[in-house]
């Protein structure tokens, strides 16, 4: 069985999207969180389209292949345009947890609707050996919070937002997350962490 791990790019003051996050326009307004996925000159093996720095090319690569399926919880589905049936990830399939029926059935997505526990448990079950990944704030901070987050990635990029949607909310605890690894990238900097249980 894979890790579950949270995998975002994120501002060093900790938000995931610029002002404004919405739908078809997930990312918000005045983001600059995944330009470091297209100002390199090495292309992503796992990605098309995706042009990186070596450095981050390593890191974003080694990640995405060993994902084999994606949870996201609905405010990342809506603003993301999932709707039509895509997914986040080339290859693997996505659940997603929400209370409300998706607009549509397609054969890549799954819907949870009886919580986090539930939700990771299908990931985990359709991801097989490999990892599943988690997309969101909601959904890693409700995941942290149940225990079941094995690996924290964040891809920090060096700007102070000021708005947007925050990476974490409240938790009703502390998590120590011992550092794996950190490699600094041009326009990023990589932080691998292990939760410590």
């Amino acid at each position: 069985m894979g890790s579950v791990l949270v995998a975002l790019s994120v501002s060093v003051d900790g938000f995931i999207t610029g002002r404004d996050p919405r739908a078809g326009h997930g990312l918000g307004d005045g983001g600059r969180l995944f330009d470091w996925y297209f100002d390199g000159d090495t292309p992503s093996a796992v990605f098309d389209g995706f042009s990186l720095s070596e450095p981050s090319r390593r890191v974003f690569d080694a990640a995405a292949a060993r994902v084999g399926a994606t949870l996201v919880g609905r405010h990342t589905y809506d603003d993301s345009g999932w709707g039509t049936g895509g997914t986040p990830h080339p290859t693997a399939p996505m659940v997603v947890v929400s209370h409300r029926p998706l607009p549509a059935d397609h054969d890549r997505q799954t819907l949870v609707t009886t919580g986090i526990e539930d939700a990771v448990a299908e990931a985990r079950a359709q991801a097989g050996d490999k990892d599943v990944a988690l997309m969101g704030g909601g959904v890693a901070t409700a995941a942290l919070a149940a225990g079941l987050v094995d690996e924290v990635v964040l891809h920090q990029v060096p700007v102070l937002l000021g708005a947007g949607r925050r990476f974490f909310q409240e938790l009703p605890e502390h998590v120590d997350l011992r550092l794996l690894e950190a490699v600094a990238a041009p326009g990023v900097t990589h932080l691998h962490y292990a939760v410590v249980r």
